[in-house]
């Protein structure tokens, strides 16, 4: 079990962290834990843990399966996040735009903005009706392996994109050495096009582009990207069509934002 060093500003509310890291544990993939494993996962005692859990739960945040003897998110988990969701103008604003380009393009399109070392989708639109990807709102995204996140990595200043690309090579030192070249590929690509492009690198058969939105939102730097299934591309199409025609999406989502001010 790993240790957890203690944080140096002493108006870190550590137990709060604790509670908070419990639940960044849960996945798509991992659904139900036990308190074993979320001890495991966080390297917290088992009694940190079962005095969080039964904390958590009585909050409504997590929800005690009595049957496989579990924990699951709370509905209060999805209550929190609707006040970000509602305030962000930008997803009203966006949403008929996307849909057309994704049934455009017969893949999808998506809004995503930073996660400290991660992308979260906060608005998404299916062109098509493949199992084998079907974003949705909160779906997480690698920065390093994906348009979405490189394209954010490139866009911010050094003063910002520095803590996020040391915390990414701190927690794997080996990925960010092979991600390096294509990192540099889309500083390249933003500069050149407006857009930066993945090939099947986070998802084997998942192309994507991503641009960012000039206007930041809230402080916020939003980020939009296409994907499609690899068995749907012709010769270029990222850069030929997918990269224009989501700038140009991104320039009408641009106009409607400072049209609405």
């Amino acid at each position: 079990m790993a240790s957890r060093p203690h944080h140096p500003d002493p108006a870190f509310a550590t137990t709060l962290a604790h509670g908070l890291s419990l639940l960044q544990c849960f996945g798509i993939g991992d659904s139900v834990l036990s308190n074993k494993e979320l001890a495991e996962r966080t390297g917290l005692s088992p009694a940190t843990v079962s005095r969080l859990t039964y904390t958590l739960a009585a909050r409504g945040l997590l929800r005690y399966d009595a049957q496989l003897r579990r924990y699951r998110l709370g509905s209060t988990t999805l209550a929190l996040g609707y006040p970000l969701l509602a305030t962000l103008r930008v997803r009203q604003l966006a949403r008929p735009l996307m849909k057309q380009l994704a049934d455009e393009i017969d893949g999808s399109v998506s809004l995503g903005l930073r996660d400290r070392t991660q992308m979260v989708y906060v608005e998404t639109s299916r062109g098509h009706d493949a199992l084998a990807f079907r974003p949705d709102i909160g779906a997480t995204l690698p920065m390093l392996l994906t348009a979405i996140g490189r394209a954010w990595l490139c866009h911010v200043s050094p003063h910002e994109s520095g803590p996020v690309l040391t915390a990414l090579r701190k927690a794997d030192p080996a990925q960010f050495r092979r991600q390096a070249p294509s990192l540099e590929h889309a500083r390249q690509e933003i500069a050149e096009f407006g857009f930066c492009t993945s090939r099947g690198e986070w998802q084997s058969d998942i192309h994507a582009v991503a641009a960012p939105l000039p206007t930041r939102i809230d402080g916020e730097v939003m980020v939009f990207n296409c994907g499609v299934l690899g068995g749907r591309m012709t010769p270029r199409k990222l850069e030929r069509q997918m990269g224009p025609r989501l700038l140009k999406m991104v320039g009408k989502v641009e106009a409607a934002l400072r049209k609405s001010r």
